[in-house]
């Protein structure tokens, strides 16, 4: 593999109005995106079907990011060849490597997939998708998934000490609220974290790991461990929203977190994905694209919203974004990890590849 590592100055600018408060300019890495793509060679004995599985077969999209030995390394949703449209295939998280986040060189296996385990009953047939990644300071990896079982979507959480082999400790709300929340539709967890050279380590806030998560709305949750989390709730035991779609804007349908919410000197910056559509939606917008944008959170409540753009930093617009599994366009962000005095963004192009765009830190 030849690696390109100076080449990064012909990435395009996408934004032009990032807050100060806010991470970016994010610029497009157009040489080299889309960075991953499906592959009809990889194959897996899957421990389910009993089968060989060609399990990147169809798409790749949706990554999470750590910086790990010096590299960047990647966990990836990928959909096999066993169904057709939408949400008709089984996922599977794979893992690819980079010594300068633009190269990637994949596993030929998947690293965490439905299996004869005690998450069974929460993957099958649906599979294991949308990761997020974070670092604990004893340099366990902590991960949240969704667990789908192609009826109901669960957040669950794994670990690992290496990438590759991981622990799964089932769904994220189990055990809390006399489990009223264990068994309820929840996706996307973006954990609170603070940087700490090329890592984003998870970070206690008064005391407590802090989770932002939903697909929607924004909720929030709070943990001892990052393992078990409870969800907060007002005085009607109902979750508590902290952040909804906005009418007239990119985000005017739905608001999902991105990468790890992360602690600045201004509060806790979260990227999030936001959809188009509704009753008042974004007229420079198609129905149904996915936007990232930024919002601030209280350094000190993320609960609190301090600030939001009102505009999109990055929306599709390359033909890799536009084209594929999700017709509508998509750019859809999950993982940034600071790399080389940049920060580096991968993101999942219309459920069907992963590009990259990057941003120089600030001083």
């Amino acid at each position: 593999m030849v690696f390109a590592r100076y080449t990064w100055y012909m990435a395009e600018k996408v934004s032009e109005a990032t807050p100060c408060w806010g991470i970016g300019e994010f610029e497009r890495c157009d040489e080299f995106n889309p960075i991953l793509c499906p592959s009809r060679e990889s194959r897996f004995l899957c421990p389910m079907r009993g089968v060989i599985a060609n399990w990147e077969r169809d798409h790749v999209f949706n990554p999470a990011s750590v910086v790990h030995d010096g590299k960047v390394h990647l966990l990836y949703r990928a959909e096999d060849d066993s169904g057709v449209g939408i949400g008709a295939h089984t996922s599977r998280i794979g893992l690819a490597i980079s010594e300068d986040g633009v190269n990637f060189s994949k596993r030929d296996s998947p690293v965490l997939y439905p299996d004869d385990d005690c998450a069974k009953p929460y993957e099958w047939p649906g599979g294991c998708e949308d990761p997020r990644l974070i670092l604990r300071d004893d340099g366990t990896f902590v991960l949240t998934y969704t667990m789908w079982d192609k009826r109901t979507a669960r957040l669950g959480i794994a670990t690992s000490n290496d990438l590759v082999q991981w622990t799964k400790h089932g769904p994220a709300f189990a055990g809390t609220h006399q489990d009223l929340f264990a068994h309820r539709w929840a996706k996307s967890g973006a954990i609170v974290a603070i940087r700490e050279g090329d890592q984003l380590i998870a970070h206690r806030i008064n005391g407590k790991y802090w989770m932002h998560w939903g697909e929607g709305v924004f909720y929030g949750a709070t943990s001892d461990d990052l393992i078990q989390w409870t969800p907060l709730t007002d005085d009607r035991s109902e979750l508590k929203q902290l952040l909804a779609p906005r009418p007239w804007h990119f985000d005017s349908m739905f608001v999902e977190p991105g990468p790890p919410s992360i602690l600045t000197g201004d509060g806790i910056v979260a990227l999030y994905n936001g959809k188009n559509g509704g009753h008042a939606p974004d007229r420079q917008l198609m129905p149904g694209t996915y936007s990232a944008g930024q919002v601030l959170f209280d350094g000190d409540d993320p609960s609190r919203v301090l600030s939001r753009t009102n505009h999109p930093f990055l929306k599709p617009e390359r033909p890799y974004e536009c084209t594929g599994q999700y017709v509508c366009g998509t750019v859809f962000i999950e993982g940034l990890v600071p790399f080389r005095n940049h920060w580096l963004l991968y993101y999942g192009t219309a459920d069907s590849c992963v590009a990259v765009a990057r941003a120089r830190m600030k001083n």
